[in-house]
């Protein structure tokens, strides 16, 4: 395969990113939180490409989920910090690619941005919205968790099948 195509798998897949934060299909969501896509997209991308990639990856697709949400909390920080943690991760030892380790990772990875969000919208707003904060923020964070750890043994292993294939 060569390797303009091998790239183009991975940006036509990551472009997929944003079109299902948009979309957010009711049927894959838990009280109304749909997973976080750009976790099950980035931690196989990281895990295969490494670290490097990983720190590029988490920026482009923060930097596209900033632009689709317009204002508010960033995705870029914690993105590349995730993005940079799990390309170590898959430089190092054994390759993962169990079911309860891509859950693991990715339910981990789901509640960083969640807090993270949780946090700057906090910072970002008066004091007088305390009490909102601790009301939405957790449920939140918690759905949004639970529902990409059940679903990363499925995204991420389809993904990491893809780019372990091409290479």
């Amino acid at each position: 395969m060569s390797r303009i195509h091998q790239r183009a798998i991975c940006v036509s897949s990551g472009l997929a990113v944003p079109l299902l934060t948009l979309l957010a299909p009711n049927w894959l969501s838990l009280s109304g939180i749909g997973p976080c896509w750009v976790v099950l997209w980035l931690l196989p991308c990281a895990l295969e490409e490494g670290p490097l990639s990983g720190i590029f990856s988490g920026f482009c697709q923060g930097l596209i989920l900033d632009g689709v949400t317009l204002g508010g909390p960033t995705h870029i920080p914690i993105l590349i910090l995730l993005g940079f943690w799990w390309g170590r991760l898959g430089r190092r030892g054994i390759p993962i690619d169990g079911s309860l380790n891509l859950g693991l990772l990715s339910w981990i990875g789901s509640v960083l941005v969640g807090l993270s969000l949780w946090i700057q919208t906090w910072i970002l707003e008066s004091e007088s919205s305390a009490h909102s904060f601790q009301v939405w923020g957790l449920h939140t964070v918690l759905a949004q968790g639970i529902i990409t750890g059940l679903m990363a043994p499925i995204a991420c292993s389809w993904l990491l099948l893809r780019w372990r294939k091409r290479s």
